[in-house]
């Protein structure tokens, strides 16, 4: 949490507010990449 606390404070202090997708997009594709390799997977592929 406290990674998430320092980026959040760079971000606002140094109005990088372009980051914020980028960030977004990164943390779905880990989660996708977690539930892949859980029970969860065939409910996730049917989705794509």
């Amino acid at each position: 949490m406290e990674l998430l606390r320092d980026l959040w404070k760079f971000i606002t202090a140094r109005k990088k507010w372009w980051l914020l997708p980028l960030i977004i997009i990164l943390l779905l594709i880990g989660v996708l990449i977690i539930l892949g390799g859980t029970s969860l997977a065939p409910f996730i592929y049917t989705l794509f």
